[in-house]
């Protein structure tokens, strides 16, 4: 057996899960997949990686991609507030960007029963329940499963269509994902609990969740998921521009808990971990009763995992560990190839000095990397018109620009050879004794 197939079995065996079911990509292919375990945790047919299981919120993520795409096409503003689009929400002014972010304050969970066990109701039932704001909209992460149920009206009126089906037709289909579906089907896992002290089972109802079904209602195998991993890696198949993958995963909320150094933190929708030293992971987890789902990815790699499980008590570590073993694989190597920069670039390329402050210029293949002595300001630079645009850090988004007299003009930071070389123009001028 593979290191993989050890690794599944182990966790099946610690964590008592009636079946597991994983799988390993690399750039969108298949790289391995295994399943252990039955579907009734009994003597039922044997999980298989192409058995459905329920993933749960990572079904946030579908959604929150359609989100962007309805954005990228001008149909709204990420800055928008959410009742320019939807005027019957009683917390018209938090916006689709803090919806997407968990940070709008808006309640996590419904004002009726426990949503993921009973049947939902309509849109107009759930508005009709007041939902309402717990903190105050852009000031705290706050996870809001309701939230997601609003994002995805949103989709179904800005594209005339149930939510379901406008990601079906503009996410699922176009990657070959059609295996992903809104109710269990044939030969689906069942969910269940297992009792702590033990281990008897308990069969988890499964209903539709009504409006609430954007926060978590798809089934998928980890096969089929594993291609939504290699998204999550970046590989977005062309349903999504990669500059807009980038932008939803920048981690703009930290998921901060009293007592733990931040873990994790919430991009456009999808989680992000610091990750082990190679880069950040990208991913999002899924639990409804009955079910446990990990979908994740580390886009410096390449490599993205997926393992799900009908149980709802224990999961473990076993996504990340299936990744350091598939890293483990081709490490990721410091050494590049050296970048013949054009001569623009390649005039620029050196030493610089903000000030007294050092800073190396270095080329790249779109571009360059310009950084401080101290690695804190390292941003990467692509051409923007007659100057440039940073893409990293403090200076994401802002215009870089040579000057006539040779210095760097950095939003407003000038840049010279010299530390305060005196035969260039530096705001403030420069004291007439020079360095004494």
């Amino acid at each position: 057996m593979s290191a993989f197939d050890d690794l599944l079995h182990a966790e099946r065996e610690g964590s008592g899960s009636a079946s597991v079911s994983a799988a390993v990509v690399r750039h969108g292919s298949l790289h391995w997949s295994g399943a252990v375990g039955t579907l009734d945790g009994r003597d039922g047919p044997a999980a298989t990686p192409a058995t459905p299981y329920r993933i749960g919120s990572i079904t946030k993520t579908f959604v929150a991609v359609e989100v962007m795409r309805l954005r990228d096409e001008g149909r709204l503003d990420l800055a928008d507030r959410i009742d320019r689009h939807l005027p019957d929400v009683p917390f018209g002014h938090v916006t689709i960007a803090q919806l997407l972010t968990h940070t709008s304050g808006l309640q996590a969970e419904t004002n009726g029963p426990w949503w993921e066990r009973t049947p939902g109701g309509d849109w107009d039932q759930l508005i009709a329940s007041g939902p309402a704001l717990v903190h105050t909209p852009g000031t705290r992460f706050h996870y809001s499963n309701v939230g997601f149920a609003v994002l995805g009206r949103l989709v179904e009126v800005l594209r005339g269509t149930s939510w379901f089906e406008a990601i079906r037709t503009g996410i699922l289909v176009p990657l070959g994902l059609h295996g992903i579906s809104q109710e269990p089907g044939e030969g689906a896992a069942t969910g269940l609990s297992h009792h702590p002290a033990d281990g008897r089972l308990m069969v988890e109802p499964h209903h539709d969740a009504g409006a609430m079904a954007p926060a978590g209602q798809l089934w998928s195998s980890a096969e089929d998921l594993s291609r939504w991993a290699a998204f999550a890696a970046g590989d977005t198949g062309g349903v999504l521009a990669e500059s807009s993958w980038a932008e939803m995963v920048v981690p703009l909320a930290v998921d901060d808990r009293p007592g733990v150094p931040w873990a994790t933190a919430q991009g456009l929708g999808w989680r992000i971990w610091p990750g082990n030293g190679t880069g950040r992971l990208v991913g999002h987890g899924g639990s409804m009763p009955g079910f446990l789902a990990t979908a994740i990815a580390e886009p410096a790699s390449g490599w993205g995992v997926v393992v799900l499980a009908n149980d709802t008590l224990h999961l473990g570590d076993l996504a990340t560990r299936l990744l350091d073993a598939a890293t483990a694989l081709d490490p990721l190597t410091t050494e590049t190839a050296p970048v013949e920069p054009p001569e623009d670039v390649a005039a620029l390329v050196g030493d610089w000095f903000w000030g007294p402050v050092p800073y190396r210029l270095e080329p790249t293949a779109d571009g360059f990397h310009l950084s401080d002595a101290m690695n804190n300001r390292r941003s990467r630079f692509v051409r923007d018109g007659d100057g440039w645009r940073g893409l990293d850090t403090y200076f994401a988004g802002e215009r870089l620009v040579v000057r006539d007299d040779g210095a760097l003009d950095l939003a407003t930071f000038v840049l010279s050879r010299e530390p305060y070389d005196p035969a260039v123009d530096h705001p403030g001028g420069l004291d007439p004794r020079g360095w004494h």
